[in-house]
Formats: C-alpha cells, sequence, structure tokens
C-alpha cells in the first residue's frame, strides 16, 4: 500500500513538472531493445541529475514490460536521511539501499538475485557518483556487472543525451532536453568465468557508451585529466 502510495505522488510529481517543461524528455531511441527482454536484467544509466531516476522510469513504462517490476539501486544516505516527500519516494517506490552494515548487505544481495531471478529489472548507476549536468561517461565500477554475471542476465546499457531547450529553468539557465538511448542488451558468456565475464560486459557498456556519447555531440571523448 505505501509503494502503491508513493508511485502515485511520484507520478503527480512527474506530471506537474513535465506540464511546467521542467522536465522534458525529447526522445527515447532503441525502445526495442528493452521491448525484446525476455529475463531479468541490469540496467545502466549514466547519473548526472537527481531527475534522471524519472527518465529511465518513464523508458521502463515505454517498454511496456509490464509483467516485470524496476527496481532502482540507491545509495546508503539516500535512503535513510531524506524527510518528508523525497525521503516517501527514497524509500518506497521500489528502491534497493545500498548499506555500511554487513548483515544488511547480505541481505541487499540476496534481494538483488531473487528479483533478477524472478524476472525483473534493477536500474543502477555504474559510476557511482553523479555530477550535475555532466555529459560525459564516467569510469565504471563493476557491482552491477557483478549481479548480471551471477545471474546470468543481460546488462541493458543507457546513455542519456542533453541539449539546451528554450525554456529557462533554475538560475536562468536553460532546461536540458533528454534524449535516453537504449542499446542492445550484453549478455554474459556461458563460456566464460564469472570473473571474465565483469571485465567483458564493463567494457562493452563503456564502449557503448563512448560511441553514444561521440556520435551525439559529434566530438571525440576526452577529458581533461588526460590533456
Amino acid at each position: 500500500m505505501r509503494t502503491r502510495y508513493a508511485f502515485k505522488i511520484a507520478r503527480w510529481f512527474l506530471n506537474t513538472m513535465i506540464i511546467k517543461k521542467q522536465f522534458i524528455i525529447k526522445e527515447i531511441k532503441g525502445i526495442e531493445n528493452y521491448r525484446n527482454l525476455k529475463s531479468g536484467a541490469i540496467i545502466t544509466c549514466n547519473h548526472f541529475n537527481a531527475m534522471d531516476s524519472f527518465a529511465m522510469h518513464i523508458t521502463y513504462e515505454k517498454s511496456r514490460q509490464r509483467r516485470r517490476k524496476f527496481f532502482r539501486i540507491i545509495r546508503e544516505g539516500n535512503y535513510t536521511s531524506f524527510p518528508g516527500f523525497y525521503g516517501l519516494l527514497m524509500r518506497n517506490c521500489n528502491t534497493l539501499p545500498l548499506s555500511s552494515n554487513k548483515e544488511t548487505m547480505k541481505k541487499f544481495i540476496k534481494a538483488v538475485d531473487t528479483i533478477l531471478q524472478k524476472g525483473h529489472f534493477i536500474l543502477i548507476y555504474p559510476e557511482q557518483s553523479m555530477w550535475w549536468n555532466y555529459k560525459k561517461p564516467k569510469p565504471l565500477k563493476k557491482g552491477g556487472y557483478t549481479f548480471a554475471a551471477k545471474n546470468n542476465v543481460p546488462v541493458l546499457p543507457c546513455f542519456i543525451t542533453m541539449e539546451d531547450s528554450n525554456v529557462p529553468g533554475e538560475g536562468g539557465l536553460p532546461v536540458q532536453e533528454y534524449t535516453i538511448h537504449v542499446s542492445e542488451p550484453i549478455y554474459p558468456d556461458p563460456e566464460k568465468s564469472r570473473a571474465a565475464n565483469v571485465k567483458d560486459m564493463m567494457d562493452k557498456n563503456y564502449a557503448v557508451w563512448k560511441e553514444i556519447y561521440e556520435k551525439t555531440y559529434g566530438i571525440p571523448l576526452k577529458y581533461t585529466c588526460d590533456e
């Protein structure tokens, strides 16, 4: 009941933002890759705004995978520290909080395995960081790919690109229009070890993100630290 209420409130909040043009999705590309999934999956996405979780939930809805639920992994502080409205969403919208407690992490891992084996989806931000409106892919961490390899399910790489709209947002900066790119799923290789699959899927995911970035923005992916 709490989850249903939280999702209803979240949908009202999101619809209000869409009407006011504070949240704009320009296009979803490759949604057929989501629709064609026949099992549970780890969904990966770049993380640059607190609202990109809403973008990924809308993508899930567009996939028409109604028999499969959509969960999201969040950090411990987001689960425990937010009061009021945002706290309600953080604790009740099918969230899986990481924990600093060893016993709680055992329950977390068991829950992830169960959800994937039952055919549901789990969103994870493999960069494990959020840089506001940062357009480039950041280095990936192996956690999400370990869950995929362990449970023999694919990784579905999603990457959100941005462009300025003509709508002014906070501080006079333009609201960003999102294009959500859903790429082909990356499957573990049954002939490889778990460790090899983790590295392989992580490398392929990064390569996909890099290709989307360079194709969309028309520039090579370079980092200032490389210079």
